[in-house]
């Protein structure tokens, strides 16, 4: 029996190490196969990254953005835990890449892009603004969060090799002779454009906040669109 019933039912992550442990965890309950390892492997390692430079103190606050990572860590554990335990309780967002989890013939970099959709494009402006607020900051461009925020991009794309070096096994023929060089392209996606794009989702959460029903039916349109990009992403391979 797999142990991931128990690693799910822990409470939730405290703090960067925690989390990373935790994606180790979650990693070593599941076949290497998964669909849900290639996303938590590629998400724990960006994790190492940054807790390797708030150790480094390269960062302006970084009291900020740890939070920042555990609130967003968390958030990926709720949604596969709500999913194991109700699959309509989870977000629709995460739904695809939960559900094709092994299916065959969907390249590992597949699974890897389709979390990273669910989590940047879904997850991350609902973990910026929860932060902001409990932090009490002002949530603008040209603030030291928000350039703190910006040096996550280049922590993403100094990851690039070692992605590909993982994502070079098992379909990279198929990914090859379906794909071209396009799976050079996409390997880290458009990660930066796509967190930019969050931030602009957390500032319009950020303007709804204590609107009620309009915050709540925003939030369910962003989670339904990022599902639909999601099964996109996770067409089997011809």
């Amino acid at each position: 029996m797999s142990p991931l019933p128990k690693i799910l039912s822990a409470p939730a992550v405290a703090d960067v190490p925690g989390a990373i442990a935790r994606f180790h965890a979650i990693e070593a309950s599941l076949p290497g196969n998964d669909g849900i390892v290639w996303f938590t492997r590629l998400y724990r390692s960006v994790t190492e990254a940054v807790e390797a430079q708030l150790g480094a103190q390269k960062f302006a606050d970084p009291a900020c953005l740890s939070r920042l990572d555990v609130v967003f860590a968390n958030l990926y554990l709720d949604a596969l835990r709500a999913w194991a335990a109700a699959p309509a309780k989870a977000p629709r967002a995460w739904a695809p890449l939960f559900a094709a989890r092994s299916t065959p013939r969907i390249a590992p970099i597949q699974f890897a892009l389709a979390g990273m959709n669910a989590h940047i494009n879904r997850d991350l402006p609902v973990a910026i603004v929860t932060t902001w607020q409990e932090l009490k900051l002002e949530l603008r461009e040209q603030s030291p969060e928000h350039a703190d925020y910006l040096k996550v991009n280049t922590l993403l794309a100094q990851t690039e090799k070692k992605v590909k070096h993982w994502f070079d096994t098992g379909f990279v023929g198929i990914v090859d002779a379906s794909l071209g060089s396009a799976d050079d392209r996409i390997a880290m996606w458009n990660v930066g454009r796509a967190r930019d794009a969050a931030w602009v989702q957390g500032e319009a959460l950020w303007a709804l906040r204590g609107a009620g029903f309009l915050e709540r039916r925003y939030l369910e349109t962003l989670d339904r669109l990022v599902g639909f990009a999601g099964r996109g992403l996770l067409v089997p391979l011809p």
